[in-house]
């Protein structure tokens, strides 16, 4: 299709081939939403024939504009358009949803015109705030951001974080575009064709707002040349039916998620005009356009002497603060908790990198994975216990194969006075169990630092757990601090019991085996800083080397953390059964001074100790 000349008519004829590809390949597939995907037709239509900029041949050109299908399961409408663009085949159109195909349920990266995996509603908005903000104020280069969303979405409390954020930060680069189609899966949305409620909606919230009947070409056309003129984000509001375009799927309740049966295939696609293959050449950026922060080099890390003290949160903000001043592609977020997180030191230092996404841990996870997505190296950070808010950005950025970088302050009972509200007791569990995560525990500002230097250079997702007390600085800067390590701090050949602590309770392990000492009771300190992944060699050679005799201690519930972490790395050597002690939280704690709650939940030195003596004997 010459986009030149195109107009309503060759408009129509491609949104008719989108509905009629979407049908068969849901069809061919025996699942799949063909009538989510053909309410949307004509949106995506206008789109790619006139307004979208993106260069099939050359994914990564980062001057491509980017579409999101934050309704991810009208993947057969995005599929058909790739085959529409001469990005795939009909043939690959048709193995849908197969075993091994590249086209899956919902779209993930795997396809290389996909920046990151959608599905799981509410998400797609929030991530391309953070595509649309790397554009704005890091990139500077003219691509823009389009949005396709969902009406049913449109109740997730994360699309209207989104829409503050987009307009707190300006984003006239932003369109969302609503496929207000009226039908959820089992019933009629809230707000059903009702476009004025969304549209007044946002522009409360700081938006342009154009409302467009979504299956007239001329009138989306007008609206996306609309868009293209504001100083601000954009929602189109465009009233669908889904199904449109079959008389037994239009505007049909109870068709979700359901394909058009092999019987009735021929009748829907004749109404539809029968097949056809229209090609459309997709207009490319124009120039050159630049993606990334440029200049990297080896940080210039903070120190810290033996004996000093120093909270870990406050090393992690020195160190952060040194990792963005040797590499230009470093960026920091933080929900609104800078000056607890100490997030605020690469804030003060490089302000132009740094992100407020305020109390929206949501958003501000969304935001570094569309950061991502223009490579660079987001570190997001808040209270430990407020990422499980995001925990569901987390787990599907782990889908999206995207690199983040997430601190937790405030970790367990020994944040203190604060109550249990801002103690973080689950989040080893809850990172521990991301795909491909890495979940670090340092104990002194050193071993921070050097760990925040490794996360930037570290794939996948990344959480680093940070205390809120000072703690004593037990190892020199000269030390390495490997990813998958750990560190003995205490060991002899007369060692009778293994000690492995974590963060806070190394501390109380060395405390603990100074008591033992006096006692003429000898034992070995691991400090596992790696909690995954873990240094199964390091703790299994510990352990078989102290009589099978270990106890863990944690500032977290028993469930999911290091002690199951430490068992699991014993199972793995099939060696003799150990006799196991595990010191965690296992009550709910109340406010209190640090070292009462660290008593009073049986994780300190004089618990330790108590733990080794009854194996001991």
């Amino acid at each position: 299709m010459d986009q030149r000349t195109a107009g309503s008519e060759e408009w129509r004829a491609l949104a008719q081939q989108l509905r009629a590809d979407s049908i068969r390949s849901s069809t061919g597939a025996g699942s799949g939403h063909p009538t989510s995907s053909m309410s949307a037709a004509d949106l995506m239509s206008v789109l790619m024939s006139k307004y979208l900029r993106y260069d099939f041949d050359e994914p990564e050109n980062p001057g491509n504009d980017h579409l999101i299908f934050s309704k991810g399961h009208a993947s057969p409408l995005l599929y058909s358009m790739y085959k529409a663009a001469g990005a795939i085949t009909d043939e690959e159109l048709m193995t849908f949803r197969e075993f091994g195909s590249r086209l899956q349920g919902h779209p993930t990266p795997v396809l290389p015109w996909v920046d990151v995996a959608t599905g799981s509603l509410g998400q797609g908005l929030p991530i391309g705030i953070g595509v649309a903000l790397a554009g704005k104020y890091l990139d500077e280069e003219p691509y823009r951001v389009w949005v396709l969303c969902g009406d049913s979405e449109m109740a997730e409390g994360s699309m209207w974080e989104a829409f503050q954020h987009a307009s707190f930060y300006k984003l006239d680069n932003l369109v969302a575009i609503l496929d207000m189609n009226r039908l959820g899966q089992t019933r009629e949305t809230m707000d059903g064709w009702n476009g004025d409620h969304y549209a007044s909606r946002a522009r409360a919230f700081g938006w342009h707002a154009i409302e467009v009947d979504g299956h007239d070409p001329e009138a989306i056309d007008n609206a996306y040349s609309e868009a293209l003129g504001n100083d601000g984000p954009t929602l189109i509001v465009a009233k669908t039916k889904k199904g449109y375009g079959v008389s037994f799927l239009e505007d049909v309740d109870g068709m979700h998620g359901k394909p058009v049966t092999p019987d009735r295939e021929e009748a829907a696609l004749e109404e539809l005009g029968g097949t056809n293959d229209l090609r459309v050449d997709v207009h490319k950026p124009d120039g050159t356009a630049s993606t990334g922060g440029g200049s990297t080099g080896e940080a210039d890390l903070p120190t810290w002497e033996l004996g000093d003290e120093e909270a870990t949160r406050g090393a992690y903000g020195a160190a952060l603060k040194a990792v963005g001043g040797a590499r230009d592609d470093v960026v920091a977020l933080d929900g609104e908790v800078s000056n607890s997180t100490h997030s605020q030191e690469f804030a003060e230092e490089y302000p132009e990198r740094y992100f407020e996404m305020f109390i929206a841990e949501q958003q501000m996870v969304a935001a570094a994975v569309g950061m991502s997505v223009r490579r660079y190296v987001p570190f997001a950070s808040s209270f430990a216990a407020f990422f499980s808010r995001a925990y569901d950005f987390i787990r599907m950025a782990a889908i999206s194969g995207a690199d983040l970088r997430l601190s937790g302050s405030h970790a367990g009972v020994s944040i203190g006075e604060d109550g249990p509200s801002q103690m973080a007791l689950e989040d080893i569990a809850m990172m521990r169990a991301v795909h491909g995560s890495t979940v670090l525990q340092p104990s002194d500002a050193n071993q921070t630092a050097k760990l925040v230097a490794q996360m930037a250079d570290t794939s996948g997702i990344s959480f680093m757990r940070t205390l809120r007390p000072k703690t004593p600085v037990i190892y020199s800067a000269e030390e390495d601090f490997p990813i998958g390590g750990s560190k003995t701090i205490a060991s002899s050949d007369d060692d009778e019991v293994t000690i492995i602590g974590s963060g806070i309770t190394v501390h109380e392990a060395i405390k603990a085996a100074d008591a033992l000492a006096g006692e003429n009771i000898s034992v070995r300190i691991v400090d596992c800083y790696s909690i995954k992944p873990i240094d199964a060699a390091g703790i299994q050679a510990a352990v078989r080397a102290t009589g099978n005799r270990v106890v863990v201690a944690e500032d977290h519930w028993p469930e999911g953390g290091v002690g199951e972490a430490v068992l699991s790395a014993l199972a793995e050597d099939g060696g003799e059964p150990v006799e196991f002690r595990h010191l965690a939280v296992t009550k709910m704690p109340g406010s209190g001074k640090s070292e009462e709650l660290l008593s009073s939940h049986g994780i300190d030195a004089e618990h330790i100790a108590r733990a080794v003596r009854e194996l001991v004997g």
